[in-house]
């Protein structure tokens, strides 16, 4: 099988790459064993001068590494330097807080001294999503790789030049051979590798499908695994909201990587009372994309990153509309050549509608309308997906108690729901299992250890 990285702008394929046997694959990791039974004892100070580094080559090198990303996966070149940005503040808020986050925790006991320590597992298999090609493996990596793990990652099949690039990366910090190491190989043979004793655990960003096979997997092989599986983000819309702020932020929260991002405000909620002025505003909104050239530093919605995901959303548009939803369609994409679909705000939804129970993973955002706050609450949490939520209101109080009644793992209140390395992230239901980033994120791969010591 070979690995083809194609530009989804121009169609055209820029490299072919074959895949790993799996033979080839466990060589790897009897290498990557031997690397972290150094790795593990290397100090914090040197493993902070790493980190450091990273951070430094990635704004050094920001515009390369940004060019790869939108050349492989289409997404607009602002976004993807941006992306790059991102890591490297991961990289600095690591190095920051390593040592607090290493410290022995001590515990009041009767016996001399009690306390907590933190120990790395082992080599941690990491199979990334193409979406966010390098923050997900930097917000998987970096922590796993602080605590003392060493890492394989198996990255998504389009993005093989970006998965060869973080590793080059990473080589380029002076961190020790196989510390972290990509393998280019199939998901049959990635699910092979759980089984092997040589894998301490898994961490997974995709879809549901994949997580549940994975997590399967890892528990029958006793293996700590962490997944994060998508969502269907409600944005709510309260009636004292600010109807301007709230219409952009909600449809750029929708449209943040063409539509591709799992945090993606999925569904929009509104109390009926601001529907018509804040629909208005939407739609001014959507006018206002551009749509095109993914180089182009205005561009807001590029390509979609494969020609299946385009033909996904035509079929759950199409369903919408003979369940009688009304379309809305902002710009049109350029002709000729371009995985492109043209973003769309869907008016008159009915829950039933696929653009609501599935996963819609691309620049079209279902409206839904409610009378009361109550039945807002119901509609955001009747979803299998529990990952984000928005909520837009001047009444903080208010937004505070329904915060707490919204089924999600973040919820952001006149804002954005994003990733922050100072927050743990990860969602409930069907949208995972387990943390990723802050303190709560750098515990999922290490072994919590208590030590109890008394008198002779």
């Amino acid at each position: 099988m070979k690995l083809i990285s194609m530009n989804p702008y121009t169609e055209e394929i820029a490299e072919e790459f074959e895949t790993l046997t799996f033979e080839e694959s466990v060589q790897v990791l009897i290498k990557s064993r031997q690397a972290f039974l150094y790795w593990k004892k290397v100090s914090i100070r040197e493993r902070r001068g790493y980190l450091r580094i990273l951070s430094e080559r990635l704004r050094e090198h920001q515009r390369d590494f940004a060019e790869t990303i939108t050349r492989e996966m289409g997404k607009p070149i602002k976004q993807s330097l941006a992306e790059i940005e991102k890591c490297a503040w991961l990289c600095d808020y690591f190095a920051e807080n390593l040592e607090r986050f290493l410290s022995e925790e001590a515990a009041e006991t009767e016996a001399l001294k009690s306390y907590v320590a933190l120990e790395p597992l082992g080599i941690i298999l990491g199979i990334m999503p193409w979406n966010f090609p390098f923050w997900q493996v930097f917000r998987f990596a970096i922590p796993t790789l602080m605590a003392g793990n060493v890492c394989v990652l198996k990255h998504a099949s389009n993005v093989p030049m970006t998965a060869l690039a973080i590793e080059a990366l990473f080589r380029a910090s002076g961190m020790p051979d196989q510390v972290f190491k990509t393998l280019l190989v199939d998901a049959k043979t990635a699910m092979q590798l759980i089984e092997q004793e040589l894998v301490d655990g898994v961490s997974l960003t995709g879809s549901v499908e994949a997580g549940s096979e994975v997590a399967s997997l890892a528990g029958r092989h006793i293996k700590k695994f962490v997944l994060e599986l998508g969502g269907s983000d409600p944005s709510i819309i309260l009636e004292d909201a600010d109807v301007s702020k709230a219409a952009r932020m909600a449809l750029q929260a929708r449209m943040i990587n063409s539509g591709q991002s799992c945090v993606a405000a999925k569904r929009l909620i509104m109390m009926s009372s601001v529907a018509r002025p804040f629909m208005e505003a939407l739609e001014g909104e959507l006018r206002t994309l551009k749509i095109g050239d993914p180089m182009d530093l205005a561009t807001v919605i590029g390509p979609l990153a494969k020609r299946e995901i385009v033909e996904t959303l035509s079929e759950q548009l199409a369903d919408a509309q003979r369940k009688g939803a009304r379309v809305v369609y902002g710009p049109v994409p350029p002709a000729g050549k371009g995985f492109f679909v043209r973003p769309a705000i869907v008016y008159d939804v009915q829950q039933n509608m696929r653009i609501v129970t599935d996963e819609v993973f691309g620049p079209i955002l279902p409206v839904l309308i409610a009378e009361t706050e109550e039945e807002m609450v119901e509609m955001a949490n009747a979803s299998s997906y529990g990952l984000g939520a928005a909520i837009f209101t001047r009444d903080l109080t208010k937004a505070e108690r329904l915060a707490r009644e919204i089924e999600a793992g973040f919820v952001a209140v006149n804002d954005l729901v994003k990733s922050d390395p100072r927050l743990p992230f990860g969602g409930i239901k069907k949208s995972g299992i387990g943390r990723e980033l802050s303190l709560y994120g750098f515990r999922e791969f290490v072994n919590i250890k208590s030590v109890v010591i008394k008198e002779a």
